[in-house]
């Protein structure tokens, strides 16, 4: 198993441990799991750094990296619906939109082809890993302003930065999974007729 691929799989135990530490109490533990989490996201440009620096690019490598990236997402995300941090509606547009274009890929790998992101689709886990690492922060914001709590005009500003986080994210990700499946249209053609 190449490095590159290494590096995939430690974004998915990352992704379990950064949730962990979200459900333990005080600010030392939100801390972590923002740490732990800019760990992972850097991970996700590593193993393609190295895998393109290296020309260890490889089909396995190629299906893993953006499982991983949907399992460090996705998980985020479904833990800060739980916490009532986001909206859920919003959570269920990328999550419906993440485990549908999974389900492509897996299905054309099932028939040997490999569907790697595209540069828009790189530009939505972006703004996805982005909004995360907002979230988080607020987060530790509100942990480290205990019992005091934020000010009214600090935590307008950070409510509205989480809001608009969201929105972005959201837009990126319904456009580039419609160009996803445009692109590919072949291959659901092909899944429907078979």
């Amino acid at each position: 198993m190449t490095l590159p691929t290494q590096l995939t799989l430690l974004r998915i135990g990352l992704a379990f441990l950064t949730m962990a530490l979200l459900f333990l109490p005080g600010w030392p533990a939100k801390a972590a799991a923002l740490a732990v989490f800019i760990v992972a996201a850097l991970t996700d440009w590593l193993d393609g750094y190295l895998a393109r620096r290296w020309n260890q690019m490889t089909p396995t490598g190629a299906l893993l990296d953006p499982i991983a990236d949907k399992v460090l997402v996705l998980g985020l995300f479904l833990a800060f619906v739980q916490l009532r941090l986001v909206p859920a509606w919003m959570v269920l547009v990328i999550l419906f939109r993440e485990l549908l274009i999974t389900g492509v890929r897996l299905f054309a790998a099932s028939r040997h082809v490999v569907l790697a992101a595209a540069k828009e689709g790189k530009h939505k886990t972006i703004s996805q890993m982005a909004t995360i690492v907002v979230v988080l922060s607020v987060l530790l914001i509100e942990e480290l302003a205990g019992r005091e709590g934020i000010a009214p005009g600090l935590q307008s500003s950070l409510t509205w930065l989480m809001e608009g986080c969201l929105w972005v994210t959201m837009g990126l990700t319904v456009f580039s999974g419609a160009l996803f499946f445009w692109r590919h249209r072949h291959v659901l053609k092909d899944a429907v007729t078979h």
